[in-house]
C-alpha cells in the first residue's frame, strides 16, 4: 500500500476538562513521525481523551495541537481529518457488506472505482478476511469486526493512525493477526501510529516509544525497551510491576 509522509504531532500545554474535571492537566509531547508510541496508564489517566482531542472529535479546554503546518485551536478541517483516523476499542460496522463497510471512506473521497478495488483487496488481505468480502458487517464475531475496523482504517493510508484498545477482549488469533497488520504499518515508516493499551506485553511487542500517564500528566516517556527495563520514576516502576494502587 502507498503511504504518503506520516504526519508530524505535537502536543503544548494541552489541557480538558470536563465541569470541574480536569482530565488532561496542560502536557508537552512531540510524538515523533512512523514509530509506534503506546500510550498506557490507570483508568482515568486521560488516554483516551487524548486520542479524541488528537482527533479533533473535541476541542482541548487549553492549549495547542500542531500538525505540522497547522497549529493553534484547529477548527474541523476537512482536509487535516482526512490524514487521520481512530479506531475504537469497539467497532461500529455499517449495515452493508465488508467490502463496502471498508470501502466507504474511499468512495467519500471520490476515488476510482479500480483503485478502491486494489486498495480493499489489500487492506483485506492484511487483516486476514479477504475470503470475508462479501458477507454482511453484522453478521461477524467480535474479533472479525475489529479486523474489518482496522482494515477500514488502513485503507485511507493514514498519516496518523489513532488505536484504542483495539484489541480488548479479542481472541488470540485475531490478536496475532491485527498485531501483524500494526507491525507491517510500521514497516513502511510513514504512518505515525497512537497505540492506547492496558496490555504491557502488547507495548513491549509493538511500541517504538511508550508514554506514560497519571492523572492527566506525562510521567515518563522514552524507548520501549529501556522504559520496561529501567523505568525512571518511582510511579512507572510501580505501575509496570503492578503495585500501583489507583
Amino acid at each position: 500500500m502507498g503511504f504518503v509522509t506520516s504526519l508530524t504531532l505535537s502536543v503544548w500545554r494541552l489541557e480538558k476538562r470536563y465541569g470541574g474535571t480536569r482530565v488532561l492537566q496542560g502536557i508537552t509531547h512531540t510524538f515523533r513521525p512512523g514509530l509506534i508510541h503506546a500510550i498506557i496508564g490507570p483508568n482515568g489517566s486521560g488516554k483516551s481523551t487524548l486520542l479524541r482531542l488528537c482527533n479533533l472529535l473535541e476541542p482541548p479546554t487549553r492549549g495547542e495541537l500542531r500538525f505540522r503546518d497547522h497549529r493553534g485551536a484547529l477548527a474541523p478541517d476537512l482536509a487535516l481529518r482526512r490524514r487521520m483516523t481512530l479506531v475504537f476499542q469497539r467497532p461500529c460496522l455499517l449495515n452493508t457488506t465488508v467490502y463496502k463497510n471498508v470501502a466507504c471512506g474511499l468512495i467519500i473521497r471520490g476515488m476510482e472505482k479500480g483503485e478502491i478495488r486494489r486498495r480493499v483487496q489489500a487492506a483485506l488481505e492484511l487483516v486476514e478476511m479477504a475470503d470475508f468480502r462479501e458477507h454482511h458487517g453484522r453478521t461477524l464475531s467480535g474479533g472479525e469486526s475489529q479486523r474489518v475496523a482496522l482494515a477500514r482504517a488502513l485503507v485511507i493510508e493514514p498519516e496518523l493512525l489513532l488505536l484504542d484498545e483495539p484489541t480488548s477482549n479479542l481472541d488470540p488469533h485475531s490478536v496475532r493477526i491485527m498485531e501483524g497488520a500494526i507491525r507491517k504499518l510500521r514497516q513502511a515508516g510513514r504512518t505515525t501510529v497512537l497505540l492506547v493499551t492496558h496490555n504491557l506485553f502488547q507495548a513491549q511487542r509493538l511500541a517504538d516509544r511508550v508514554v506514560f500517564l497519571y492523572d492527566g500528566c506525562i510521567v515518563e516517556e522514552g524507548e520501549a525497551a529501556a522504559f520496561f527495563e529501567n523505568p525512571r520514576d518511582e510511579r512507572t516502576w510501580k505501575f509496570i510491576t503492578g503495585e500501583m494502587v489507583y
